[in-house]
């Protein structure tokens, strides 16, 4: 499981190095092959390894394909996800038409998601952890459930 952000630098090239405490499970995972796409709803990345994005293909796949807002959630995610690879040194190109997307530039947060990696701007980052700090706390935000899982 990935959890915790961690704070990153992407150098001029777009590669960043993965934090040292994930590299070892993702190579046992995955040998290092990671897949990055855009997040259809926060201007972020998600970036799985191999066998969890193959998981989410499977289910783009059973998606009934006649339904518009089926074929745009494939389009999106499929046709922007492109394949990466752990180097010796633990680092991994983000490519530039992805980078853009969130904006990425030289400060990043890398956000474990249990099955996945999120990766934001830090300023961007910032800004949504504090709009969902303040979120939370306001009186009928969370179901039951989600108050009985957390207290």
């Amino acid at each position: 499981m990935f959890r915790g952000a961690n704070a990153i630098n992407l150098d001029a090239k777009g590669r960043l190095a993965m934090p040292s405490r994930y590299r070892d499970e993702l190579v046992s995972r995955c040998s290092g092959q990671l897949i990055v796409t855009i997040d259809a709803i926060d201007p972020c990345l998600c970036i799985y390894p191999l066998a969890e994005w193959e998981i989410i293909e499977q289910k783009l796949r059973a998606l009934a394909s006649f339904r518009e807002e089926n074929r745009r959630l494939q389009r999106l995610l499929i046709g922007n996800a492109v394949d990466l690879e752990l180097d010796a040194s633990g680092r991994f190109l983000v490519p530039p038409r992805v980078r853009e997307y969130a904006k990425l530039d030289k400060r990043a947060m890398l956000v474990g998601q249990l099955d996945k990696f999120q990766l934001w701007d830090e300023e961007t980052w910032n800004g949504v952890a504090e709009a969902d700090l303040a979120a939370i706390k306001l009186p009928g935000a969370l179901t039951d459930d989600l108050r009985d899982l957390i207290l």
